[in-house]
């Protein structure tokens, strides 16, 4: 295993935990446990980012730029339901 794809499976860990503290935040029946999800929740966050962060500075993350026109389709379907 190369450190790309460590660095994918630490990634995708801690997407699911950031899913996992989310249900448990908004599920959650008193203001204490809902407190410790949300804390747990944007801990999880913040690690999240820095791992895409250090996988996109080594080029292991690519993204694409939107095209204008997409976006204004976009734009002009959710503003119609509105």
């Amino acid at each position: 295993m190369n450190d790309k794809e460590i660095m994918e499976g630490i990634l995708l860990t801690t997407k699911g935990v950031c899913d996992l503290y989310l249900h448990g935040s908004v599920e959650s029946s008193t203001p204490n446990v809902h407190d410790a999800f949300s804390t747990a929740l944007n801990d999880a966050i913040c690690m999240q980012n820095g791992i895409y962060t250090a996988m996109q500075s080594r080029g292991w993350y690519p993204t694409q730029q939107a095209q204008s026109q997409s976006i204004q389709q976009v734009r002009q379907k959710y503003s119609a339901q509105g």
